[in-house]
């Protein structure tokens, strides 16, 4: 059994920042083939689906598709603010390399 990814407190304070539960909305972290570096992180505001694994915090929602989840295992979704600006992130455990953009990795 594969171990879900974790929320940080900093990510679902985002995510109630943007009032996406009030807008039947969820913070869809997804893997998918592409990128630089082999797989490459899909990140967006979705409705959840009845086959996602949900993941929830403050009254806010982070789902990962199924498909997704084995690549997402032990991986830490989180907010980031820096200077070039504020983006959600995934520390991923599993990812052998990355490249500069942040979104792609291998494994």
């Amino acid at each position: 059994m594969h171990l879900p990814p974790k929320v940080t407190e900093r990510a679902f304070a985002r995510l109630a920042e943007i009032g996406a539960a009030d807008q039947g909305q969820a913070l869809r972290v997804a893997v998918e083939g592409g990128g630089c570096s082999g797989f490459q992180y899909e990140i967006a505001l979705d409705a959840p689906g009845s086959d996602d694994l949900v993941l929830t915090g403050q009254g806010e929602k982070v789902v990962v598709d199924t498909v997704s989840l084995p690549f997402l295992e032990n991986a830490v979704i989180d907010f980031s603010e820096e200077l070039i600006g504020a983006r959600f992130v995934v520390n991923n455990p599993n990812a052998t390399s990355s490249c500069g953009c942040g979104t792609s990795f291998s494994m």
